[in-house]
């Protein structure tokens, strides 16, 4: 039964992670700063970050041994969520950019953007 719940467990963080490089890639498609960096090949562990502008910045790591999700300004931290929270904060993030109107965003980045997020 462990076995199979590490499985589970290890399968879970890749498609996170997975999620995370496909947000970054629409978020810059959008215009904003955003990465997604992975360690080594089997996508165990990914820190994906985002510059909503002003100072605001988003922190996500995922790996193995759990998941952060850290906003700061001007290099202060405001909020440091764990887990379940995390990921929360995670679609409320991609949900308020989804649906944020966007005149230079064309139909087909548009539905790229929402076939990724349709993951998270």
């Amino acid at each position: 039964m462990f076995t199979r719940l590490a499985q589970q467990h290890r399968q879970f963080v890749q498609d996170l992670v997975m999620t995370l490089q496909a947000l970054a890639i629409v978020l810059e498609n959008k215009g904003y700063l955003a990465s997604c960096y992975t360690c080594g090949g089997e996508m165990n562990s990914g820190s994906f970050m985002v510059s909503l502008g002003d100072g605001h910045l988003i922190r996500f790591l995922v790996s193995d041994y759990g998941i952060t999700w850290t906003e700061m300004r001007d290099d202060r931290e405001l909020m440091k969520l764990e887990g379940a929270e995390a990921i929360n904060q995670l679609q409320d993030l991609a949900d308020l950019i989804k649906h944020q109107s966007h005149p230079a965003v064309s139909a087909t980045s548009k539905s790229e953007f929402d076939s990724a997020l349709q993951s998270i």
